[in-house]
C-alpha cells in the first residue's frame, strides 16, 4: 500500500463525507418547522461539509499551493455563516418569524424590553 492511495482514501472520505453533511443540511432546511431550526440545520453541517470537502480537494490534488489557496475558503466559510445566521435569527424574532412556543428559554425578549425602554428613556 503507498501513500497515494492512503491520500487518495483519505481524500474520498472527506469528499463522501462532506457531500453527505452538505444533502443533511439541504433536507434540515426543507423539512425543519421553524425559522431557527432551519438556521441551524443550514449553517452547522453545511460549514463543516464545506471544510471536507476543501481538505478532501487539497488532499487529492496534493499541492501545497492547492491546500493554501483553500484555506481562505474554510476561514470565510467560518466567519461569515455564524454571523450570518445570527442577523437571520435576530431579524426573524424581531419580525415575529420565530415560533416562541418551541423555546425552552427567552432571553432575546427582556433584552428587547430593556433596550425599547432605554430608547424612550433618551427620547424623553
Amino acid at each position: 500500500m503507498n501513500w497515494d492511495l492512503v491520500r487518495e482514501i483519505v481524500a474520498s472520505t472527506f469528499f463522501l463525507t462532506g457531500t453527505v453533511l452538505a444533502f443533511v443540511a439541504a433536507v434540515g432546511v426543507a423539512r425543519f418547522p421553524d425559522l431557527l431550526s432551519r438556521i441551524h440545520a443550514a449553517t452547522k453541517p453545511q460549514v463543516l461539509g464545506i471544510i471536507l470537502m476543501m481538505n478532501g480537494l487539497a488532499l487529492s490534488l496534493g499541492s501545497w499551493q492547492v491546500g493554501w489557496k483553500v484555506l481562505p475558503v474554510i476561514i470565510f466559510q467560518l466567519a461569515t455563516a455564524p454571523v450570518a445566521a445570527h442577523m437571520v435569527g435576530r431579524a426573524g424574532y424581531r419580525t415575529a418569524k420565530v415560533r416562541t412556543d418551541l423555546m425552552d428559554v427567552d432571553d432575546l425578549t427582556e433584552d428587547l424590553a430593556l433596550a425599547r425602554r432605554s430608547m424612550e428613556d433618551e427620547q424623553d
